[in-house]
């Protein structure tokens, strides 16, 4: 059987060297894939940087696109479907990994302004595999969680989803995890409009993680220059050419990281190679995984003392360790010029449960709050005759 020839964008992690004894396969920069990059090629495998489209495809031999995402607006895939192209996402590979990102922020953000979680409302908006994720975490941390998903809610049924107007009324934070759509009944371009900022409580905070084009950007930096708190964004229109404004006054601002996690990369190659796998019958491949994923720089287990901290703090202690995200914003917002850079060489960021955390003193809420977020935990009773610290109650430093 004749190798298939494949072209594969060359910042997918973990791709390299697990092709090559079956097929032929050639790396390019993802945004400088062109048309005559494809002559006799079948497969292309992309990220978001590649647009997939008539110009790109129009004459080639391509039969399958891979892409090693969730998100597929980069591909025109009305065009591909009525040329033959098979066209496949990798739906959920990072999910876990923007949950963690969503997590960190607001921990940051409930840390940084003496804030009692459980006092508040999340509301979050697209509750598919990423934004069912996000949902669990804010329970993890003790929120009131509102969802909003009106094409679940049509063929489910509303009960358990509020009306967009109810959800931004009611919600002290609004998360955004919806696909960017410009068609059908609920397109999500510009979703957050001036209309949609105008119904927000005064002093809320909103985050995207979604895509860019989801926030219309002069309506958020309207917004924030007005009412909002703040904004947590790691995606941006234009990007990597990003709105200066929102860039100083974002209290998170990253680029586009928010599911390059090691973990949800290893899971999104592995997805374009299962596809390719059935597609070309190459039963090698079938259940292909990294063999090793790299180990974060950071120790994997470490021990906080639970004494004379609120739970907030804790988690706060926990999820900065395994995630500064603080840092990631830092490094963004004293060299935005670096937009791609920073995100084509993020550092070997693990998820939670990489981690093994032993805690001293933690009470049932801790545990229990650190253990639905992910972290593996071992609990250690204080020595005879120690007391426990009293716990504070209501609001409290996080």
């Amino acid at each position: 059987m004749k190798r298939p020839l494949i072209i594969a964008d060359d910042k997918i992690p973990f791709l390299r060297g697990a092709l090559e004894p079956f097929a032929d396969i050639s790396y390019l920069p993802g945004d400088g894939i062109t048309a005559a990059d494809l002559a006799g090629t079948d497969a292309l495998l992309t990220r978001t940087r590649t647009r997939c489209d008539a110009a790109l495809l129009s004459g080639s031999s391509i039969r399958l696109i891979a892409t090693a995402t969730i998100g597929y607006d980069h591909i025109d895939t009305a065009w591909c479907e009525a040329n033959g192209i098979r066209w496949v996402n990798a739906p959920g590979c990072n999910s876990s990994s923007v949950q963690q990102y969503i997590t960190a922020a607001i921990l940051a953000w409930a840390h940084e302004h003496t804030l009692w979680l459980p006092d508040m409302t999340l509301g979050v908006i697209g509750v598919g595999h990423v934004g069912s994720k996000v949902a669990l975490a804010g329970a993890a941390l003790g929120m009131r969680v509102l969802l909003c998903d009106p094409p679940r809610a049509d063929r489910e049924g509303t009960t358990g989803f509020l009306p967009l107007d109810e959800l931004l009324r009611e919600s002290d934070i609004v998360s955004c995890h919806t696909p960017l759509t410009h068609d059908g009944p609920y397109p999500t371009y510009h979703l957050a409009s001036h209309d949609f900022f105008g119904k927000m409580k005064e002093g809320a905070v909103f985050i995207n993680s979604s895509r860019g084009a989801v926030t219309d950007t002069a309506a958020l930096r309207h917004a924030i220059q007005t009412k909002l708190a703040t904004c947590i964004l790691d995606v941006w229109e234009g990007e990597p050419d990003i709105d200066p404004v929102l860039l100083d006054r974002a209290f998170v601002a990253t680029p586009h990281i928010a599911g390059y996690s090691a973990d949800g990369k290893a899971n999104g190659t592995a997805a374009c190679i299962r596809e390719l796998s059935r597609f070309f019958d190459i039963p090698a491949l079938a259940n292909w995984y990294p063999e090793t994923i790299p180990p974060p720089p950071m120790p994997t287990e470490w021990t906080i003392d639970c004494r004379g901290k609120t739970p907030g703090r804790v988690l706060y202690e926990a999820m900065t360790h395994a995630f500064p995200i603080e840092e990631d914003s830092h490094r963004l917002k004293h060299s935005p010029e670096s937009f791609e850079e920073f995100r084509g060489n993020y550092w070997t960021r693990r998820e939670m449960d990489s981690f093994t955390l032993h805690l001293v003193d933690a009470d049932l809420w801790m545990v229990t709050s650190l253990r639905s977020l992910g972290f593996h935990l071992c609990t250690e009773r204080l020595p005879e005759g120690k007391t426990k610290a009293k716990r504070t109650r209501g609001r409290a430093r996080s």
